[in-house]
Formats: structure tokens, sequence, C-alpha cells
């Protein structure tokens, strides 16, 4: 009986993804009206989803670097610290993208933009769209690459 009332607990309690947060202390949370504002105006967008999701499709032109290994390559000297980026993963739903935030912030970036709703906000409002690298062009590479 135990056992049977354990195995109840564990299958029919619902299980919650871990929520990102609110804010990152040291950047500015954005919505997906004000991402695109962003995008508009030039801003970096940075993807930290795994290369998978990503040729899925992503925000067009945002750059992929994915949190667990390129995203390091931001701490490098040589990136301009004075470029606004918009950091996002898939959704509020997971603290990949405030991780990444986290960091950027920490090597000293100055305009940095959380888009906590992220790629499927930016889908569902039919916002420019990438998929793959076909047709991407990177903005810019750091100097030595």
């Amino acid at each position: 009986m135990r056992i049977s009332l354990l195995l109840l607990c564990v299958f029919l309690l619902p299980v919650h993804a871990a929520e990102a947060p609110l804010e990152v202390s040291g950047a500015t949370t954005v919505n997906v009206l004000q991402a695109r504002q962003l995008y508009e105006l030039g801003a970096v967008f940075i993807d930290v989803r795994p290369m998978r999701e990503w040729s899925w499709g992503h925000v067009h032109g945002a750059l992929h670097l994915e949190l667990d290994s390129r995203f390091a390559d931001l701490a490098e000297s040589q990136w301009p610290r004075g470029v606004p980026l918009v950091i996002y993963s898939d959704s509020e739903l997971g603290p990949h993208s405030a991780e990444a935030v986290r960091r950027a912030v920490g090597w000293g970036y100055r305009q940095v933009y959380f888009f906590r709703s992220g790629y499927f906000a930016w889908q569902l409002l039919d916002f420019p769209l990438g998929r793959g690298a076909e047709g991407e062009l990177l903005a810019f590479t750091p100097a030595g690459r």
C-alpha cells in the first residue's frame, strides 16, 4: 500500500520547470515588443540555446553562442563592452538566459538586455526568423579570429 501511495504521489504531482527570474542585477529586462525595438535599432541578439534548437529557428541575425560552450568567448577583452546585447533562450521557463545575462554583466558589458520571454514570444508575433545558418551574417568577430 505504501508503494502504491508513493508511486501515486510521484506520478500525479505536477512537475514544475525552474522559471527564470524576473530580472537580473545590472541588466534591463525587456518584453518582446521592447526586444523588437532594440532589433530595429541594431542591437546584437545572442541565442544561448543548444545548436539543435537554434537550427530549428531563432531571431534572424542572432549570434549563436551556446551557454555551455561558445558563450564564454564574450569574456575575452577584444569584444566591445558598449555594444547593446539582447540575450535570450526559448522562454521564461528555464534559467539559461538569466545565467548568460548575469555572466555578461559580470564581464563588464554595459548595455545588457534580458529578453526573458525569448524565442517563443518572438516567433508567436511573427517577427523576423532565421533557420540554421542560411542567409545569416555574423555582425562582428573579435580581432584575431
